[in-house]
């Protein structure tokens, strides 16, 4: 049976896709450009250029070729096509940003908080930095937000677990930012947005199935199999604080348990003090050892259960104090004498999970503007 032909409509859109695309990774290109990129014949370039003109995607800059030859005229996308809101919610603040389709940055909004600011501050500082941005950078068309606490997967509002360090509550960033997001808000914690920068720019690029253990104030991992982060029926995969694992003496307790048993927590706080872990990792006395081998025994205990639900490929250590030589050395040693083992690398990129957060949004503006050149088109 002979397959059914593509409609013209279908033929147009994806040629005016291919041509968004392309202005999307240059600042301008001729109608020629375009063609040699796309490889598409110049008469069907021409044609949609036309049409994207029209609909008010594309604009002619004004600019013209020089030297021989016919003279060529350069278009850009139409600079008012609006943003992408990229916020991230940490113990130490709120950092949001504006980022257009070709992932440039219109401006960026800080807000201080600490680890007990609470819903309320949390939720405003998240607002009123959407309101500035709004402002000053054009429509916001969506969000993408990094939360540094579990996520609902089916909500998007954040979720508290028992001795949690940074305490928000049941944030909900998709209705603080109704009134200034216009399409979807995408909320995800931050640990899986670290592990897809890793995956896409950093450390693991081509790993489809790794581990990514996050050691900072708080404690967290993501899962990724098969080039996806594993979120779960809740959102709750690799939430690993409550994990049971070896204490320092040899007791099971709780991974977040261990470090009060260590006397490495701050004041009055669930939050492991990591000036004070740092302090003791680059020290070389009697105690200091003793603290990385238990902090190697707890981590190893951790890792051995990623290992058997998970199987990874390899393990990648982020965090303020995950990634220090001498803890990596440690644990290596110690799931050395393990029945399962697997290489551990040091997370590479500073910020991953802004780094992660804000490619994703430069990704889904991308396709919203794609499919605003032909709402009805069946992709």
């Amino acid at each position: 049976m002979t397959a059914p032909k593509p409609s013209l409509e279908l033929l147009r859109a994806l040629t005016d896709e291919n041509v968004l695309r392309v202005l999307m990774a240059h600042d301008r290109l001729t109608r020629a450009e375009i063609a040699a990129r796309t490889g598409i014949s110049k008469p069907t370039i021409s044609e949609s250029v036309q049409r994207l003109e029209q609909a008010g995607l594309v604009v002619d800059t004004g600019e013209r070729t020089t030297g021989r030859g016919r003279v060529g005229s350069y278009y850009a996308l139409a600079p008012h096509l609006g943003t992408a809101l990229v916020a991230s919610i940490t113990p130490h603040g709120v950092v949001a940003e504006a980022v257009d389709a070709r992932g440039r940055t219109h401006g960026e909004v800080r807000t201080a908080l600490h680890a007990d600011a609470g819903q309320e501050a949390a939720a405003e500082a998240l607002g009123a930095a959407a309101a500035r941005l709004g402002e000053s950078a054009g429509p916001l068309r969506l969000a993408v937000v990094s939360a540094a606490d579990p996520v609902d997967r089916a909500t998007g509002r954040l979720v508290h677990l028992p001795d949690a360090p940074f305490l928000v509550g049941a944030l909900d960033p998709p209705a603080v930012l109704a009134g200034t997001v216009t399409g979807p808000v995408l909320v995800d914690n931050d640990v899986n947005w670290a592990a897809r920068a890793e995956y896409e720019q950093g450390c693991v690029q081509g790993v489809d199935d790794f581990v990514y253990l996050h050691l900072g104030e708080g404690l967290g991992c993501a899962v990724v199999g098969d080039g996806v982060v594993r979120r779960g029926h809740g959102g709750l995969v690799g939430e690993v604080a409550h994990l049971y694992t070896a204490g320092p003496d040899g007791r099971a307790m709780a991974f977040t348990e261990v470090f009060a048993a260590l006397d490495l927590r701050r004041d009055a706080s669930t939050a492991v003090d990591v000036p004070r872990l740092l302090d003791l990792l680059d020290t070389s006395d009697a105690r200091a050892e003793r603290v990385r081998l238990a902090l190697a025994h707890a981590i190893g205990g951790v890792l051995a259960g990623a290992l058997a639900f998970a199987d990874p490929r390899t393990v990648v250590l982020g965090g303020p104090w995950g990634s220090h030589p001498r803890l990596i050395d440690a644990i290596e040693e110690h799931l050395a004498r393990s029945p399962r083992s697997v290489p551990l690398i040091a997370a590479a990129l500073p910020l991953p999970e802004l780094t992660g957060a804000r490619a994703r949004a430069v990704e889904e503006l991308g396709s919203q503007i794609v499919r605003s050149a032909h709402p009805t088109a069946q992709w």
